[in-house]
C-alpha cells in the first residue's frame, strides 16, 4: 500500500501551473518541511491536481501548517544536459489546516516554564 501522512509548514507560496490542451488542469507544487522524530527536518517536495491545486493557490500561503495524505511517487526524465534526474513527490489526494488563522498569527508561546520569584537564592549558580 502506498500511503503517505505528513504535517508541516509550507516553505514558500506555491507555485502553480497549467497544463495546455483542450482539457487544461492546474497543478500546484510546494515544498513542505516535515520535523523529524529527534531532531531536523525533511522537506518534502508536494504536487496536488485539479480543484484541490486552485484550492491550494487560493488558501495556502508560506508558513501555514497543514496535514496531507497522498501517496509517494518516483519518476525521471532527461535534463537539458542529457542526464537523468530521479524525482520523488508526494501526489497530495487531501489536505486540512493544522491550525486556525488566528493560531498561524499569534506569536508561538514560550516553551520555557516561568521562574518562581525568590528562586535566584536557591540556585547555586544565580549569583
Amino acid at each position: 500500500m502506498n500511503l503517505v501522512v505528513l504535517m508541516g509548514r509550507l516553505t514558500k507560496d506555491p507555485e502553480i501551473r497549467w497544463t495546455s490542451g483542450d482539457n487544461s488542469m492546474c497543478i500546484a507544487s510546494f515544498t513542505l518541511a516535515v520535523d523529524r522524530w529527534k531532531e531536523g527536518a525533511d522537506f518534502i517536495t508536494c504536487k496536488v491536481l485539479g480543484k484541490q491545486a486552485e484550492n491550494v493557490e487560493r488558501l495556502l500561503k508560506k508558513g501555514t501548517k497543514i496535514v496531507l495524505r497522498g501517496r509517494w511517487q518516483t519518476g525521471s526524465f532527461k535534463n537539458k544536459d542529457g542526464k537523468t534526474v530521479y524525482t520523488n513527490d508526494c501526489m497530495v489526494d487531501q489536505w486540512k489546516f493544522c491550525e486556525s488563522k488566528k493560531d498561524a498569527t499569534e506569536a508561538a508561546p514560550d516553551d520555557f516554564m516561568s521562574v518562581p520569584d525568590g528562586i535566584e537564592e536557591e540556585l547555586p549558580f544565580a549569583n
